[in-house]
């Protein structure tokens, strides 16, 4: 169960029974002192009660066995921390990287139903989560739980009346706590949604920070994060309230117990039914049995809230992941839509869309803003599964075949440049892990970046900050088409690859990208119709339906929409200001 509930893999699952018997065994050698002092007080009180003299050898012999458990306990409380927390945090680090990788095989429409701010905790956070459980929590709690059991058998052993008094408390104080879990479950949940909110404003607000500069928006959009951080406050000091005085209850039953050990004790001691050593034993045990219970009920309302946590990771990991055949060898860079729709959330963007798309050739899709061009490209890649009909490259179905498989097939330049703030090379090698430098540097040479690189202080060596927020947008967009060239995948998308460029960039980037698609399979958006007047086959889409296909010429022999794109186009190239 335990491991079902913290994610555990099965060497995690074997390190925290590990962990646990440590506990247990540290807590049992906890009780080898309090032994040795109760043999020193019998030995004590020996002279007084029955008039021998007092033996100071075996006082000394007791000294010797308390250093001797003093010594022990040491050695196995280190054991135990090696067995708690450092075990805890490596399988806290290995749940993250098992979580990132589950994630990569997800498909776009779980990414676009989360929020990143939820995704970053669910790494982050909900993983701390687990690893505070695994290493502060559960093998505590169990060991206690153990320890206590052990010694409430010795002690019904040594006497039953005494231990009867002593932990009848027990249930009563265990029972406010299991009584009350509804309720702190309710205002767990409610102080987790509230920590989910915090961190989507955050996200929000450092995401448009640009655009609250820059319109003066400092006070109107910062309203909503202080919305959520008081509303934060405010359950975390309820759930705190209402969690604290549960445990604080529980605590209150506990402490009566001392008096009811006494008040039971001094009874029988007056009666003559319990002798002094008993006595004083079991006054003693009584402030220290307490103390791993008060542990137990604390650490349960912790639990309680930890495991409200643990359930967006249990939802997370049962997300379906996108499969197929690993082991595939396309024939050919053929592709084609046969009777395809797809639907974000319920609405359909792609509608029984038939179109082929030959290999060895250029296939431009236009259309207007909304029409499904980059969804049709993203079908292609898999990014999504559609919901109807089938998408073949090389005449199979690409729903057979495990994305990263068919990733190997292909290479994207998007109009949104994605870079790592880390090295030029690094970024650039990104297109084919394990490259040499050589061979990054024949990719940049033909993407038109070795001029730029080179004028750089460190050259490919130079970090270039988050998102590449160093380089121009000309300079990102030949980056990420030196990572399609390094890849050398036989089919080429490019999504908007022009867009946003000034003319001198344009110039550089369509030299690029006419040395990457050379010989390959070109499918490519653009909105400048003039960047694909010269492709092999123009597929115009409208409101995600083919509305017509063909080349440049035919298509304004049509007079159709294409013809109107164009003309407008044309026309527009002649406004100035």
């Amino acid at each position: 169960m335990l491991k079902k509930l913290l994610h555990l893999s099965d060497k995690g699952e074997k390190d925290l029974k590990r962990a646990i018997f440590v506990c247990v065994l540290a807590n049992i050698i906890l009780f080898l002192p309090f032994m040795v002092i109760m043999q020193a007080m019998q030995t004590i009180i020996a002279p007084l009660t029955m008039g021998t003299p007092l033996d100071t050898g075996r006082l000394w012999v007791l000294l010797v066995f308390g250093l001797l458990a003093a010594a022990l306990y040491f050695i196995v409380y280190s054991v135990e921390y090696d067995k708690t927390y450092t075990t805890a945090y490596k399988e806290s680090t290995n749940i993250r990287v098992e979580v990132a990788e589950h994630m990569r095989k997800l498909p776009l429409s779980f990414f676009n139903r989360k929020d990143l701010s939820e995704l970053t905790t669910n790494i982050m956070g909900d993983c701390a989560t687990i690893e505070q459980i695994m290493s502060h929590a559960v093998p505590q709690i169990a060991a206690n739980t153990i320890s206590i059991l052990i010694v409430s058998v010795l002690l019904a052993i040594y006497d039953w009346r005494m231990t009867l008094a002593l932990l009848f408390v027990l249930p009563i104080s265990i029972g406010v706590i299991y009584l009350s879990r509804r309720i702190q479950k309710k205002y767990g949940e409610r102080h987790v949604r509230a920590k989910l909110n915090v961190s989507k404003q955050i996200q929000e607000y450092l995401d448009g920070i640009k655009v609250v500069k820059a319109f003066g928006l400092s006070g109107e959009k910062s309203a909503a994060l202080k919305a959520a951080l008081k509303q934060m406050m405010k359950e975390a000091v309820a759930f705190e309230a209402i969690a604290g005085s549960f445990v604080t209850l529980s605590s209150i039953v506990l402490q009566v117990g001392i008096g009811v050990v006494i008040l039971i004790g001094v009874n029988l001691l007056t009666a003559g039914k319990l002798d002094v050593i008993k006595f004083l034993t079991f006054t003693m045990i009584s402030t220290r049995i307490y103390a791993p219970v008060l542990a137990i009920l604390t650490m349960l309302a912790e639990v309680m809230y930890l495991f409200t946590s643990t359930k967006r990771m249990q939802q997370l990991r049962e997300e379906p992941v996108m499969e197929g055949v690993t082991d595939i060898a396309l024939p050919n860079c053929n592709i084609e839509f046969k009777d395809v729709t797809f639907a974000y959330n319920d609405e359909d963007v792609i509608k029984n869309l038939s179109i082929s798309l030959r290999q060895n050739s250029v296939t431009a899709l236009v259309g207007p803003s909304g029409s499904g061009k980059s969804t049709v490209t993203r079908l292609i890649s898999r990014f999504w599964d559609v919901n109807k009909g089938e998408i073949l490259v090389g005449d199979k179905n690409i729903r057979d075949i495990d994305p990263e498989a068919l990733m190997k097939y292909m290479s994207f330049v998007f109009q949104d440049v994605v870079l790592f703030n880390d090295t030029v090379i690094n970024n650039i090698r990104i297109g084919k892990q394990g490259a040499t430098d050589e061979e990054v540097r024949t990719a940049a040479k033909i993407a038109r970046c070795d001029e730029f690189i080179n004028k750089m202080e460190k050259g490919y060596e130079t970090l270039i900050g988050e998102n590449g927020c160093t380089l121009s947008g000309g300079e990102r967009q030949r980056i990420s088409i030196a990572r399609a060239i390094l890849k050398d995948a036989p089919i080429v998308l490019l999504d908007e690859a022009t867009a946003s460029i000034d003319p001198e960039n344009e110039v550089l980037i369509q030299e690029a990208i006419s040395a990457l698609i050379k010989g390959r399979t070109v499918i490519v958006i653009a909105h400048r119709l003039r960047t694909v007047a010269g492709a092999n086959k123009i597929i115009v889409l409208q409101e995600g339906e083919l509305f017509e296909e063909g080349t440049h010429e035919e298509l304004l022999l049509k007079k159709g929409l294409y013809a109107k794109l164009w003309h407008i186009q044309q026309e527009s190239m002649g406004w100035s200001v």
